[in-house]
């Protein structure tokens, strides 16, 4: 069946400001840049998507990004929507040079399809849940400071918390020891954003399995690169080792497989694309590797793709889609509900 053909791919800058400062290995950020794209059909459907893009993750600059945006409209005129695929494929291009706009344009293509044919995207890929319970994160502060955002995020009703550590060692277990205590009951996933060594990693890992913390995913130890050191601390820790900026694309997620590095790959669609992502998925079905989703610094509109992917694999274990919470009252809202901890794609 034959549907409506693209007509025109449009591209905007949005500036978001956070609630307050959002701290982590390396960075702190009180602003984020993201690109709103739009893909107009012949018939006046719009399909919506959005790249968050990271200069310290892939390498992106938005004002660079916004440049592509004749190139690909020129890539993808008078493409019809219901051949998605094919869209995909051409926007595999840009998987390693832009792939946070091959996300955006990729979802902004599926957005398209799922108006023409009356069916939310989540049940194209899938339909597997009806929603997915979100956890909510700590950045990087004072011991004090910590402990009250995780004892307010934990008073809110999350039961998983995020933990971001990685640059001071010895602060960061005094500063987990803390959080624990104030938020007993709860779980975390631990988030280095590659700032330790692996024997920092291991000494980190050790003394939280001495005081018993519930750690359900060690994300990102070590460098990117270091697989050798990813494999070290999956070695040496009691933990599940989990792989963020260290994968990228299938190719990458292939190679931290077949090496042994991990038991977890953080799936981010600005990091992969949806092409790769469902690749990713279909890999670790196989491997018996976990997986769980994750975020930039995406607003409503951007956390709707990722809320319908998630759905409509239903592959994850974990969900860390809190990034419009940290936002101040972006204007546009995404196609999901947001109730307590949950998000529901519409």
């Amino acid at each position: 069946m034959t549907m409506a053909k693209i007509k025109e791919i449009r591209f905007s800058l949005q500036e978001f400001s956070y609630e307050k400062p959002f701290h982590i290995t390396g960075s702190i950020a009180s602003t984020c840049t993201n690109i709103l794209v739009e893909m107009v059909l012949e018939n006046g459907v719009v399909g919506l998507g959005e790249a968050s893009p990271s200069f310290r993750v892939n390498g992106e600059k938005p004002l660079a990004l916004v440049r592509l945006q004749k190139t690909v409209q020129e890539m993808l005129l008078n493409m019809d929507v219901g051949h998605y695929r094919r869209i995909f494929d051409q926007m595999d291009a840009f998987s390693r040079s832009a792939p946070s706009i091959k996300a955006a344009v990729q979802y902004a293509a599926l957005d398209s399809f799922s108006q023409e044919i009356g069916v939310p995207v989540y049940q194209i890929l899938g339909g597997a849940k009806s929603s997915v319970e979100t956890d909510m994160t700590v950045g990087i502060n004072t011991l004090e400071q910590s402990v009250a955002d995780a004892s307010s995020i934990f008073a809110r009703g999350f039961r998983t918390i995020k933990i971001k550590v990685g640059e001071d060692l010895e602060q960061d277990i005094q500063r987990m020891l803390a959080i624990a205590e104030s938020t007993q009951g709860a779980r975390y996933v631990v988030d280095a954003n590659m700032g330790y060594t692996p024997k920092d990693a291991v000494r980190f890992a050790q003394i939280m399995d001495h005081h018993r913390i519930a750690i359900d995913i060690f994300e990102q130890p070590v460098r990117a690169e270091d697989f050798d050191g990813l494999r070290f601390v999956r070695q040496h820790s009691v933990y599940p080792i989990g792989a963020d900026e260290s994968v990228k694309t299938k190719y990458d997620a292939l190679r931290l497989i077949r090496e042994g590095c991990v038991d977890f790959i953080n799936i981010k669609l600005m990091k992969s694309g949806i092409s790769d992502a469902l690749a990713i998925v279909d890999m670790v079905k196989t491997a018996g590797i976990g997986l769980m989703i994750g975020c930039m610094s995406e607003s409503p509109v951007g956390i709707t793709q990722s809320v319908h992917f998630a759905c409509g694999t239903g592959a994850f274990t974990h969900h860390d889609l809190d990034s419009f919470l940290l936002l101040k009252d972006p204007a546009q809202q995404g196609r999901f509900q947001h109730e307590k901890t949950n998000l529901f794609p519409i």
